[in-house]
């Protein structure tokens, strides 16, 4: 690749976004083909000038590529864009923007919506106790987005995912880690620009009425309140992913 600089929007100014929004560009430019597989990416001082941005972001982007197996960087020599993964991967580590949240809560609506549904039909009264006391840690961590908070919303989930008794179930939703919960990978209140009390205590009325579903042992009750959830969540995060993309267009 030549080293010459493609006219191209700053990024966003705010620090907290600044690398994320880089990560969201380069990852763009290779799901597109712009920046091919086995090609180098331009300098630290390029894309520093291109997108203008400081070194440090440009390390912390490019840092993020390398844990999601986008990019290699040879000491000396330079950041190469690998091959795609031939294999699925549903790690953590491969959730790195918005889009591949949206991805995945998409996958979660169809999963997670016929886990509620078995997990009404087939949960013990222990696991109706775990499921409280995860619901009790969430509200313990109400108005967070903090690990404490996303660790409580994940315990959540796993929990209702064992409650069907299908192992595969747990397993994927094991395999997805912390990626299963939007908030542990940005800050959608931020990004979004809503209050964070309401969007905080509408996110919990929504774990309160899946429990409820499952606690009644209604299948039917428990998959439409888990539909609702994740389909407003990935409202929210389509929210986040248009006043990005607004913002970027605009810097």
């Amino acid at each position: 690749m030549s080293e010459t600089l493609a006219s191209s929007p700053p990024l966003l100014r705010r620090p907290r976004n600044l690398a994320q929004a880089l990560v969201e560009a380069i990852t763009s430019e290779i799901q597109a083909g712009t920046l091919k597989p086995g090609e180098k990416l331009p300098s630290e001082s390029l894309i520093m000038a291109k997108h203008g941005v400081s070194r440090t972001v440009v390390r912390e982007a490019i840092s993020h590529l390398q844990a999601n197996k986008l990019v290699q960087t040879r000491h000396g020599i330079g950041t190469f864009v690998l091959e795609p993964a031939t294999t699925l991967s549903l790690g953590a580590n491969t959730v790195m923007t918005i889009r591949d949240v949206l991805a995945v809560l998409e996958l979660r609506i169809s999963l997670e919506t016929e886990a509620a549904w078995l997990a009404a039909s087939r949960r013990t009264p222990e696991q109706v106790r775990e499921l409280r006391q995860s619901l009790d840690a969430m509200r313990a961590h109400h108005g967070e987005s903090g690990p404490e908070a996303v660790e409580a919303d994940v315990r959540f989930h796993q929990l209702i995912a064992q409650a069907t008794g299908n192992r595969y179930f747990e397993e994927i939703l094991r395999d997805l880690g912390n990626a299963i919960i939007p908030r542990a990978r940005l800050n959608t209140v931020h990004l979004a620009n809503v209050d964070p009390a309401s969007f905080h205590e509408r996110v919990a009325r929504e774990h309160d009425d899946i429990f409820n579903a499952i606690e009644r042992q209604d299948p039917e009750a428990s998959r439409a309140a888990m539909r609702t959830h994740l389909s407003n969540s990935r409202e929210r995060l389509r929210q986040a992913q248009e006043t990005l993309e607004a913002s970027l267009a605009q810097a």
